[in-house]
């Protein structure tokens, strides 16, 4: 069983797949694992530290990847890459499928079994491999500390002789993982903070962790969260009430955090150009949503924008923005999903396509589409 490890391609990506920690592991499954020569070097971590924990370097992908069973990948893989791959071998990463019929097509067509950890399910025995929360957890904090170093004041309220430096105000919309981290770690740094989501399970989290929620709490509201956790979609009304709100709220604030997303839906749009131009210059609004079109009219992908003096943060790939951490955090889910695919005692791999955890992530197999969401829909009026 040869697993490999190969530097990711897209230079905005500096994370890794696996770190010596999982190598060790890995070898401990019976596993041979090829890491590519300096893919570890922008996580901090040297091909002599791979060597140290088990691993052989390869001197480029290709020779890392060749014959390989499993390959582990941060981002999917494009065709120059898998052109190098081995018919049948299992790849595993953020394979960003929503919008990529194309790409899923590619990997279909080159033989591979490809793993989507993004899709991982929500449930107990799979939360060591939410990759989902492990990323947007440092993303959380990575936008608080972007916001403090953006913003040209200090965070906490500071009494001088001099006078009193007053707290900065921080405003966090999306009270998921991210939103969560982001409003702890603002008020480690002294910040008063409000937050708001349209869960109304959040609205006990948000006040656990010391901010104040802000929100419309009407009847839609009460019905606003998915079976899976997530935010459903809410109604035109019920955006214009909570638009109305939040614009008021906003014009008070110093640093703004948006952190909303629907899985296969663009990002919605909760901060208008009105909203941004109403807030005082050297206010700081960070968006994290932005890869998907973003939260923030004005945000531009990979920039720091500047609109009336109010800075528009959009950071490209922001847990990349704590690579080693980021990293670290990654491969463990990795690991402890590969772990279930692997027969520890023949040390072989044993996928069990029947398993939840396997169905819910499996894209592609026998060179096919295979998950619902994304195989081919039959033409109309074709046979069945």
């Amino acid at each position: 069983m040869k697993i490999a490890v190969p530097a990711e391609i897209d230079l905005g990506e500096p994370r890794v797949s696996a770190t010596p920690d999982t190598v060790k592991r890995l070898v401990g499954l019976g596993a041979e694992v090829s890491v590519q020569a300096g893919a570890g070097l922008k996580s901090g971590i040297t091909d002599a530290e791979y060597q140290a924990a088990g691993a052989t370097i390869a001197a480029s992908a290709a020779e890392a990847v060749t014959g390989a069973d499993v390959v582990l990948k941060v981002r999917r893989p494009v065709a120059e890459e898998i052109s190098s791959y081995k018919r049948g071998a299992l790849v595993i990463g953020i394979m960003d499928p929503y919008g990529n019929e194309d790409a899923l097509r590619k990997l279909a067509e080159a033989g591979l079994d490809a793993f989507a950890m993004e899709l991982m399910p929500r449930i107990t025995r799979a939360q060591v491999m939410d990759v989902l929360s492990s990323q947007a957890n440092l993303a959380g904090y990575r936008a608080v500390i972007d916001g403090a170093a953006e913003f040209g004041r200090a965070m906490p309220m500071m009494m001088t002789a001099a006078g009193t430096v007053p707290a900065a105000r921080v405003f966090v919309m999306g009270a998921g993982v991210a939103g969560l981290q982001a409003i702890a770690t603002a008020r480690r740094l002294g910040a008063v903070v409000t937050a708001t989501d349209v869960r109304p399970a959040s609205k006990e989290q948000v006040e656990s962790l010391g901010a104040k929620f802000v929100a419309v709490e009407d009847e839609e509201f009460k019905q606003a969260e998915t079976s899976g956790g997530y935010a459903k979609p809410m109604s035109a009304e019920y955006q214009a009430k909570q638009a109305a709100l939040v614009a008021e709220h906003i014009k008070k604030q110093d640093i703004v955090i948006t952190t909303a997303l629907i899985p296969g839906r663009a990002a919605p749009r909760l901060i208008t150009a009105a909203m941004v131009s109403s807030m005082k210059p050297g206010s700081v609004i960070i968006d994290l949503a932005v890869e998907r079109g973003g939260n923030v009219e004005g945000a531009v992908a990979g920039e720091v924008a500047e609109v009336n003096g109010v800075k528009i943060v959009g950071h490209l790939n922001v847990p990349g923005r704590l690579a080693a951490s980021s990293s670290q955090l990654y491969a463990k889910n990795l690991y402890a999903f590969l772990e279930t695919l692997v027969d520890k005692q023949a040390k072989a791999l044993a996928v069990k396509w029947d398993d939840e955890l396997v169905k819910a992530t499996l894209l592609t197999r026998d060179g096919a589409v295979v998950h619902s969401n994304f195989a081919p829909k039959p033409a109309e009026g074709a046979a069945q």
